[in-house]
């Protein structure tokens, strides 16, 4: 059996656990709390049998991470989605706004959020199953 190298899960800290979960869970509905704790600081492991997004509750909530494409740091997480305007319709309709134009590209769609805390996630769907046509980095249109 060849296993596949996989992401299987982002660990982020934010300043409000209830309102990260319930971020996620807007944009997918399935992800349910696997596990917990709040042996050190409350968390959630909150997603699937395959992935998930563990979350911690800050206990420092003065001191805000910097988004910043020029600095060090990671920028955004990305999704790969069956259907992203499910998940844009879903996070549109709950009060979250797009934190980066739209982008559709000739084999795949990617559409930007940011939670409450300014973390941005990117959700992609491919529209292609040919990792030639997948990876193309040309033609995209901003919606």
């Amino acid at each position: 059996m060849t296993q596949h190298i996989y992401l299987e899960h982002a660990n982020i800290t934010v300043s409000n656990l209830q309102d990260a979960i319930h971020f996620f869970q807007t944009a997918f509905p399935h992800f349910k709390i696997r596990g917990g704790g709040n042996d050190v600081r409350e968390w959630v492991h909150l997603g699937d049998d395959h992935t998930y997004v563990a979350i911690n509750q800050a206990t420092e909530n003065h001191i805000k991470a910097e988004n910043n494409y020029e600095k060090i740091g990671i920028n955004h997480l990305a999704f790969v989605v069956p259907n992203v305007e499910d998940i844009t319709k879903n996070l549109l309709s709950n009060g979250y706004q797009r934190d980066y134009p739209k982008q559709v590209e000739e084999f795949r769609i990617r559409d930007y959020f940011a939670d409450a805390d300014g973390n941005q996630f990117e959700f992609v769907q491919y529209l292609s199953e040919i990792p030639e046509e997948r990876n193309k980095y040309s033609n995209y249109v901003r919606n």
